[in-house]
């Protein structure tokens, strides 16, 4: 199983960009690691636990796993967007809960919010894909004469 032409776009852009944080990430000191921790913290106050230098290496092995996951055709696009979805709507989560990352509504991003407000593109193009494949499952079932549930 391959993916779909129309579908290398959206996971290469999306891959590429995520494997190119991760790898970045496996070379970061112990204030970069906690930096990082303590703004994911602010949306799940549980990693406040976590080591920081362990966050940073389990953060960057994630990266490094969903990238290449996108940019591998032989992954099924469902399991590559399902992935893409919970890291981007994860960061988002990020950006809405730290201080200082939105204007006063909440939503729109200041100056410091604009780096992970860009992910809601990630997580418009996992969701775009993730859509096509419940559709176009739907449809094939339908067409070979299964019922769809």
């Amino acid at each position: 199983m391959s993916a779909p032409l129309h579908h290398i776009p959206p996971r290469a852009a999306c891959g590429l960009f995520i494997l190119n944080t991760g790898f970045t990430k496996r070379s970061l000191d112990v204030e970069g690691a906690t930096g990082l921790r303590d703004q994911a913290a602010n949306a799940f106050p549980v990693l406040k636990r976590v080591d920081p230098v362990l966050f940073g290496k389990l953060l960057s092995g994630g990266e490094i796993l969903l990238g290449s996951a996108l940019l591998a055709p032989l992954v099924p696009t469902w399991v590559a967007a399902a992935g893409l979805a919970g890291f981007s709507g994860a960061l988002l989560r990020v950006y809405l809960k730290t201080p200082g990352m939105t204007r006063e509504d909440g939503i729109r991003p200041t100056p410091a919010g604009m780096g992970i407000a860009r992910d809601v593109f990630m997580l418009g193009s996992a969701l775009g894909l993730l859509v096509e494949e419940v559709t176009t499952r739907q449809a094939r079932r339908k067409i070979s004469g299964r019922t769809v549930r």
